[in-house]
Formats: C-alpha cells, structure tokens, sequence
C-alpha cells in the first residue's frame, strides 16, 4: 500500500481544475483509486448525464452509529482574480499552502484520504464513511441525493455527518439556508416620453426590488438570531438586466433575488408572499398594457439551513475530538443542513480559514492541516475498540 502524507494527496488534488458545474470523473477516478489500494470499494452516485458523480464508501462493520466525513470536489473559478501562483498546483510560502481548493476544501479531503492506512488497520467499533460531492459550489445541488443514497444504500444507520467546510477546526452548528430566484418583468417598449402610458419593466422590476427590501426590514424586525451576522433573513438583489437605451422604455427586465434564512423563518411562506405580491402588481399592469406580464422561477433549489442545537449528542462527540468547546455559526451555504434533513446529526468542521476561500491567493496554513490530520486520528481512536491483552 501506498501511503501517503496529507500534504502529498492534496498537492494531487488540487491539480484537478474541476470547477462547479463541469465533470468531475477524472478526479474522483482518482480517489476510487486511491481507496482501492486499501482494499476499500466505493458507490458512485451520477447525475443523468453519467458526467458527474459524488462518491460514497463504508470503513468498519456494518453497525449502526457510524460517522459520515463529507466534503466536495469541486472549486470556484480563478479567472479574474490576481493569482500570484499557479492555482492548480500547490505551492509553499511561509508555512502556507497555496492552491485554489486547497483550503476549501481540498485539504480536509486530504486529511481523509490520508488517513486510510490507519482506519484500515483500526478495529473501529462503528463505521466511517466518506461522502464527497460534486457541484457544491453552485448550490449544493449533490448534497441532498448523496446524504439521502448513504441513508438508503446501507442496511445499518449512520448517526453523525461531520462537514468539513473551513471552520479552523471550531465546531459549527448553524448555517443559514440559501434560495435563489430568477424574475423576468415583461413590459411594453416605447419612446420615454410615453412612460405614464407604456409599462417599463425597468421601472416595475426596481418596484419589486424594493418591495423585497422592504419585507427583509420587516422579517430583521420580528425575527433575529444573534448567531449569525447579519442576525436575520437577508434578501438581496445581485444582478439587473434591462433596456436597450436612454430614451426607450424597457419591455424586458430581469434581475436575481438571493434568499439567505436564518433556520426560524420559513422560506415557502416568504417566497410565496412575495409572489402573491408579483400576480397582484401584474394584474394592475395589464390594466395599461395587455401583454404585461412577471414570472418568478427557481434560479437553483433551495438548500436548507442548519440548526443543530446545543444539547444534541454530536454537539459533545465533535467538542470532544477538536478540543474546541465554543459553538458557532455560519451565513454562508453548505451541505450539512441537507445531512440533517436526511436524519444525520450534523455539524461543520475543517481545517482551514474560511476567509481564503474564493479568492485569489487562496491557502491553508499548513498547522491547519496539521489538525485536520490530527482530527481524523482522534476520530479513529475515539470509535475503535481497545483489545485487552491477557497474560
């Protein structure tokens, strides 16, 4: 068997340029390779076009009370940003390693696969099973089909889901939920001096757009959770297309509505409040032109927010192995509420600072991978059963 370092494995991950969306094959045939130099079978879980594929496996018998690590394949894009490295090859500086994936998260997939020869050779009293995803990056759209086909691929029950999204290794309970909208105002072109007679769909999208911030001052009005920052539901409005010229009244309009929930408020009733808002304000447009007319679609499906509490037995069992007794949570999106809803206890932690993810000059400290490695180790000795030796 070939072992090899955190470090080395990540150097080879981080070569695979597979950006949220494109196929990802070529690097999990690697990890499929990887694991079978252990003797460790994999299941792949495809998408319909058989160009993508998360990938899942059991290590230890087939008990119930396993440990799921869940991490994804996938990285953003670097195209843009001022990379003073290449960012597909890992690169060391300073006690840091660069690469773009390589904190977010690459290295917590290193630290795993790393860790084979151990868990092969351990006596684990429960399982540990890998779950690495694809397409994450673009809204977790693997997550919920891969943590529900561990849930029923396996006869024995998994009871934990450990994500290891960048936390520097401290425990995180909550993350909001993120839904994105895609609305089309449809208008009626004409000459701008026409604007009391003609429909713009410019001026219709900008009302919508402030009927949506709006209604996110009354939810942080009656609803906040000091956890997350900001302490309430945002809704925000990051791209606008519309009109051809100064002087000509827009007949198309679209702009994107960006949902994040705190995991009190109810997305379905927000969502459907602001569309009973969208039919009513077309029904009063088509009073001044016929054709008028807003569609409201789902930009990518909705991905649920995380809210593990405090008193829940994985909260202990992942205090214990990091050593980090204080909870957080977080407003960016990941897979671990998508575990949770398939009936995993869930919680995030990883190795690496989420402040370097996305951007240029992305690293992970290499003490951060360190504790990854370290992390994974306890979790070994944590679930393996000690055998007594009799004189």
């Amino acid at each position: 068997m070939n072992r090899k370092s955190a470090r080395e494995i990540l150097s080879d991950l981080v070569a695979f340029p597979v950006l949220g969306g494109e196929s990802n094959l070529e690097i999990i045939a690697y990890i499929q390779s990887h694991l079978e130099q252990f003797g460790i079978q994999s299941t792949l879980v495809e998408n319909k076009a058989e160009k993508k594929a998360s990938l899942h496996c059991r290590i230890g018998p087939a008990v119930d009370g396993g440990v799921i690590l869940s991490g994804h394949t996938d990285v953003v894009p670097v195209e843009g940003q001022d990379w003073e490295t290449n960012p597909f090859q890992l690169v060391e500086k300073e006690g840091k390693l660069y690469a773009r994936g390589s904190c977010d998260m690459k290295g917590f997939l290193a630290c795993c696969l790393a860790a084979l020869p151990d868990l092969v050779a351990a006596n684990l009293s429960v399982p540990i099973y890998f779950a690495f995803s694809y397409d994450e990056e673009i809204g977790c759209l693997a997550g919920t089909e891969l943590a529900e086909a561990i849930r029923d691929y396996y006869t024995e029950k998994p009871k934990y889901a450990i994500i290891g999204e960048p936390s520097m290794m401290q425990p995180i309970v909550g993350q909001k939920g993120i839904y994105i909208q895609k609305v089309t105002v449809h208008g009626s072109a004409g000459h701008s001096s026409r604007i009391k007679q003609e429909v713009s769909a410019v001026h219709e999208a900008a009302r919508l757009i402030m009927w949506l911030e709006q209604e996110m001052e009354r939810l942080s009005a009656k609803n906040i959770d000091e956890r997350f920052h900001p302490n309430h539901t945002s809704i925000h409005v990051g791209m606008v297309n519309g009109g051809i010229a100064p002087n000509v009244i827009a007949d198309t309009c679209t702009f994107t509505v960006d949902y994040r929930t705190i995991p009190s408020d109810n997305l379905h009733l927000i969502t459907t409040k602001f569309e009973a808002y969208c039919a009513d304000l077309e029904l009063r447009l088509r009073e001044r032109f016929e054709g008028a007319k807003i569609v409201v679609e789902e930009h990518h499906p909705p991905v649920p927010p995380l809210d593990t509490k405090e008193d829940a037995e994985v909260v202990a069992f992942i205090r214990a192995l990091s050593g980090v007794y204080e909870l957080d949570a977080v407003s960016y999106a990941a897979e671990a509420g998508q575990f949770a809803l398939a009936g995993f206890e869930s919680v995030i932690c990883g190795p690496g600072s989420i402040a370097q993810a996305h951007r240029a000059n992305e690293f992970i400290s290499i003490e951060q991978l360190e504790k990854g490695e370290s992390f994974i180790k306890k979790l070994i000795q944590k679930l393996s059963v000690v055998e007594s030796v009799h004189a």
